[in-house]
């Protein structure tokens, strides 16, 4: 009688839940937070970040997301760290220009 609809819900299998934050939420929550916490301890005390070489950190871990992103098992957790980046360039240039435009002009 029920050949071709598809099973009611008493009828399904236990399937587990979806977790909560899952690999692409938490690469973006772990990605942008450890970029900015980085960048601000980077600031207060390591002076050697200065010009060019600011970029290496960034650089580093935009090989490792596109690596993670690449392969199969770890695909979410790359994509989530690749948006984490972006999170945290869109946010820092917004923080950027909102500082920006509170400086005085030079007389």
């Amino acid at each position: 009688m029920s050949e071709g609809y598809p099973p009611r819900q008493e009828e399904k299998e236990d399937e587990p839940p979806e977790p909560a934050l899952g690999p692409m939420g938490l690469g973006i929550l772990l990605g942008a937070t450890a970029l900015y916490v980085f960048y601000l301890f980077a600031l207060s005390s390591m002076h050697f970040l200065a010009g060019p070489a600011a970029l290496i950190p960034i650089g580093v871990y935009l090989l490792v997301a596109v690596v993670l992103a690449v392969r199969p098992r770890t695909s979410r957790l790359g994509a989530g760290l690749l948006i984490g980046l972006g999170i945290f360039t869109l946010l820092g240039g917004g923080i950027c220009v909102g500082l920006l435009a509170q400086m005085r002009p030079l007389r």
